[in-house]
């Protein structure tokens, strides 16, 4: 079996040491937020801001990775979030904290493009998948362990974690620049020259393709929005069951979504991307649009795992899936920024629109959109082509 090189390694755990981070700072920044004087909807700002800086610098990380290189914009996007979130434990007004986190936003999505783009390239074929899901796992025991942390280091000081985020971010870059070699120098990788990189016109001219974005805006609109804004509610305002049962809620989620994660990225290497995509989808699309429907505390419980595992099927397949229709020319920094884009857009709107549903249809529509979602990504992918290199290259096929 092809060996996962040292090189992804270390992308690997520099990804867990961000996402960390973003759970870290997580408990503290509403708080810190609200101790300038400010209402809600500003505290909300602050969280809200960074996602939509994310979004509309996404385009430019893009036309960097394919003008500079992958590794000078993730190098430089992980100084900028590290000096951003310093700056925020130093904030003096609320301006100044909403100018930081916007900053950081900035970074996050050049280090989160030009990550992708080196993974890509970096990973071996006939592993993908696997890369995929240590990628991903590695992502949720950051989010999973992070808030643990922060939620630790609060009654030492609300600027406490952003200092610690801030430290650790450097550390992760010495250890990037160093181990990755020269961050000016074009990446090595065997084979011939690298083509022309992969434009956004041509990538949308696939159907995988697009059905990856499908996939990938539906996973940021379930997973990454609604799970995290519109689930503690219903737990809270739906059910009327103390706060707490919330974070027992998406640990659940988190839970399925381990396990499976562990399980599906060999098997879309050797099985295929579709075969493991579909059920994922299906399994989470059922999940959410009956999750508004439950009115006891088990039944939420069972059907979070449930929806997390199916995520877990089909979030890293997508990521894989996107190597194999860029392949070498992965450093199309225009396709790789719209897969980011569309994940983004999913998390920003469909807290909105769930939210305005909830309140004015109830919580069972709202999850029903939401699952409905998540079935035309399904649709999309019914009619994509087969895309890992042991199938497609298979003599059965």
């Amino acid at each position: 079996m092809t060996r996962i090189p040292r090189g992804i390694w270390v992308l690997l755990s520099a990804n867990v040491v961000i996402a960390l981070g973003y759970g870290l700072v997580a408990p503290a920044l509403p708080t810190f937020a609200k101790s300038f004087d400010v209402g809600l909807t500003a505290a909300s700002a602050i969280v809200s801001v960074f996602a939509i800086m994310r979004l509309g610098f996404a385009p430019t990380a893009g036309r960097l990775v394919t003008k500079l290189g992958e590794r000078r914009v993730y190098l430089t996007g992980l100084l900028i979030v590290a000096v951003s979130t310093l700056a925020t434990a130093f904030a003096h007004t609320y301006w100044q904290l909403l100018l930081f986190r916007g900053l950081g936003g900035i970074g996050s999505t050049m280090f989160t493009v030009s990550a992708m783009a080196l993974l890509i390239r970096m990973s071996p074929p006939d592993i993908r998948g696997r890369v995929s899901g240590y990628f991903s796992a590695g992502f949720l025991i950051g989010n999973i362990t992070g808030p643990l942390i922060g939620s630790a280091l609060v009654p030492f000081g609300l600027r406490l974690p952003f200092v610690v985020y801030a430290v650790a971010l450097l550390v992760a870059l010495a250890v990037v620049a160093t181990q990755l070699g020269d961050a000016h120098a074009p990446l090595k990788v065997d084979g011939p020259k690298l083509a022309e990189p992969f434009t956004l016109r041509e990538a949308l001219r696939e159907r995988t393709y697009r059905a990856i974005l499908a996939s990938n805006f539906a996973q940021g609109w379930a997973s990454m929005g609604v799970r995290v804004a519109v689930v503690p509610l219903m737990i809270t305002e739906g059910l009327h069951e103390n706060e707490a049962w919330s974070g027992i809620v998406l640990a659940a989620f988190a839970a399925g979504n381990v396990v499976a994660i562990l399980l599906s990225g060999r098997a879309s290497d050797t099985r295929g991307r579709r075969v493991i995509m579909l059920p994922g989808l299906l399994v989470t699309a059922a999940s959410t649009a009956v999750f508004g429907l439950a009115t006891h505390l088990a039944v939420v419980m069972v059907l979070s795992v449930i929806a997390g595992a199916g995520a877990g099927l089909f979030a890293p397949t997508q990521q894989a899936a996107l190597a194999d229709v860029l392949g070498s020319r992965a450093q199309g920094g225009s396709a790789l920024a719209a897969y980011g884009m569309a994940s983004d857009c999913g998390a920003v709107s469909g807290p909105i629109v769930v939210g305005f549903l909830a309140q004015q249809l109830g919580f069972g529509v709202a999850f029903a959109a939401t699952g409905a979602v998540v079935a035309v990504a399904l649709v999309m992918w019914l009619f994509a082509r087969e895309s890992a290199p042991a199938v497609v290259l298979s003599p059965k096929t």
